[in-house]
């Protein structure tokens, strides 16, 4: 009984986590105090600029998949400028103008996602968390094109520079830099 246990147990590790490689605890403090750092610092930046420019909306909610991308995988592509800034900021705009267009939340929803998907393969900044972006622009009602440059192109602007300023101070690359 306890070996079919055991190798019930080894076939199916995989579907609880076996498929992820082991991250050094090193490795893994780096990450997360690069990433409670970099939002800390993108969150105060981020609330003065909407409180000097006198706008509500500051903080864009799939911020923190973002960080996780930028400071605990900084050499994914999915985690470099082009695809955090362009994959955020297209996903806003069709989230916005998904809202506008369909009137059908139920409609406007996965076709917000699915239409910044398709953007993203097409501009070639494919970033998961813009996904979630499309998303919370139907969810959230927001109208106004202004939210895509700010808080969400500013957002991850910032993001990006706090990810490569903590990458590069702590020994890792970030960005990618093209082969010599």
């Amino acid at each position: 009984m306890k070996h079919a246990f055991q190798s019930f147990i080894k076939r199916n590790s995989f579907y609880l986590g076996g498929d992820q490689p082991s991250v050094a605890w090193i490795e893994r403090l780096r990450s997360v105090f690069g990433a409670f750092i970099g939002l800390m610092l993108v969150i105060t930046l981020a609330k003065y600029l909407g409180e000097l420019s006198g706008i509500d909306e500051w903080l864009m909610a799939s911020l923190g998949a973002s960080a996780l991308l930028v400071f605990a995988l900084p050499q994914s592509p999915m985690a470099q400028p082009w695809a955090v800034i362009a994959g955020n900021t297209l996903s806003a705009l069709i989230g916005i103008s998904c809202f506008h267009l369909i009137g059908e939340p139920l409609l406007a929803l996965p076709a917000a996602a699915a239409l910044s998907i398709l953007g993203m393969f097409v501009l070639r900044c494919l970033h998961p968390p813009a996904a979630a972006v499309a998303l919370i622009t139907v969810l959230g009602h927001i109208a106004h094109y202004r939210y895509a440059v700010f808080p969400v192109m500013v957002d991850s602007v910032l993001l990006v520079l706090a990810g490569a300023a903590y990458s590069n101070l702590t020994g890792k690359r970030y960005p990618n830099r093209p082969p010599q």
